[in-house]
């Protein structure tokens, strides 16, 4: 966390500024393509943004950790202590762990439904025991808690021009559309963490159990019925990408390029894997990074659309200011560095 966002942000006290830097960290290392569309976002708001996904991170680690811990006692436990300090921090907002003080501290600010929160930590839990789903409803049931709730942590953040609860359909399906494309990008990642994401029927109706998927991951032999369901998946997770698509226009429109960045950027995941012929069982997709270049500069040209047109004018006036613009001084410099990057 830069001290020019906590600033903005009013975020004042040293423990808690450590705190949102710890998350800014987390969301960095973890979440490359939503860190970059973060960036987009008013300076302000994006501290919010890196303690919500920062903290979704820690609880996946902990999810994800200590391979050999077959029965998950460690991973229990440890998950069991977070959910624990999350309901203290919340109701009294006093923890020592700063992630969840940071998450905390965006609750109380912005509002944030508690409940989003819980739901999210039971679906953290079910991880330890559910290893796969029967169905795409089955699935649907376990990504209300463990993505739809991250969209509706994040609108509050965000702004709506209309009332929040027109716009929290759109956001929670935008937030599995990701959670989507993470389970086709990792199928073979998933696997051998002793996961499948892609529900049961729809790998039934191509002949597919999960010994077949198994015998792909271990040999890296191709197989035309794992193809065919991957395709299937894929078509299912466009499908809720344009569900979701209209929810972008009812955001504020300060926030509009950072959310549709990320949804150009992870659809282009999907592009990502189909080009690689679906291979995902035997390597992970990526977005090349000049293609998530282009589309950061294109949602840096819409945040300065965006902001002129909603910058008050002195009344009667019909004339830019003559003065150096600093949006636009603060968007060449940040495409400059986003070029550099590619």
């Amino acid at each position: 966390m830069t001290a020019r966002e906590l600033d903005a942000a009013d975020i004042t006290d040293p423990a808690l500024r450590h705190a949102y830097t710890r998350c800014r960290k987390l969301n960095a290392r973890h979440g490359k393509t939503y860190f970059l569309a973060t960036r987009l976002l008013p300076i302000e708001r994006r501290p919010a943004v890196h303690a919500l996904y920062g903290f979704a991170r820690w609880a996946d680690d902990i999810v994800d950790a200590r391979a050999d811990d077959i029965n998950g006692i460690e991973r229990s436990t440890a998950l069991q202590e977070l959910a624990t300090s999350l309901q203290r921090s919340l109701s009294t907002g006093h923890t020592t762990e700063p992630v969840v003080r940071a998450l905390a501290d965006t609750a109380h600010r912005y509002a944030i439904d508690r409940r989003h929160f819980e739901d999210f930590m039971t679906a953290m839990f079910d991880d330890l025991t559910i290893t796969d789903y029967p169905t795409y409803a089955d699935l649907r049931r376990y990504m209300h808690g463990s993505a739809a709730v991250i969209g509706l942590q994040m609108l509050p953040v965000l702004g709506t021009i209309v009332p929040r609860a027109e716009a929290e359909p759109y956001a929670a399906d935008l937030g599995v559309a990701f959670q989507l494309t993470n389970f086709l990008r990792d199928v073979g990642e998933d696997l051998d963490r002793g996961r499948v994401y892609i529900p049961a029927d729809l790998l039934n109706a191509h002949g597919i159990d999960r010994d077949l998927l198994q015998w792909s991951r271990d040999t890296g032999c191709r197989d035309l019925r794992i193809t065919q369901a991957l395709k299937a998946f894929e078509a299912l997770t466009r499908g809720i990408y344009r569900q979701a698509a209209p929810g972008i226009a009812l955001l504020d429109p300060v926030a509009r390029p950072c959310i549709r960045t990320a949804f150009v950027l992870y659809s282009g995941i999907l592009d990502a894997v189909a080009a690689d012929g679906y291979s995902v069982l035997q390597r992970r997709a990526q977005v090349p990074r000049r293609r998530r270049a282009v589309v950061a500069l294109d949602g840096l040209a819409r945040i300065v659309h965006a902001r002129i047109r909603h910058r008050a004018a002195p009344p009667g006036s019909t004339c830019l200011p003559h003065s150096p613009d600093p949006v636009s001084t603060h968007v060449r410099s940040t495409a400059t560095r986003i070029r550099g990057a590619a």
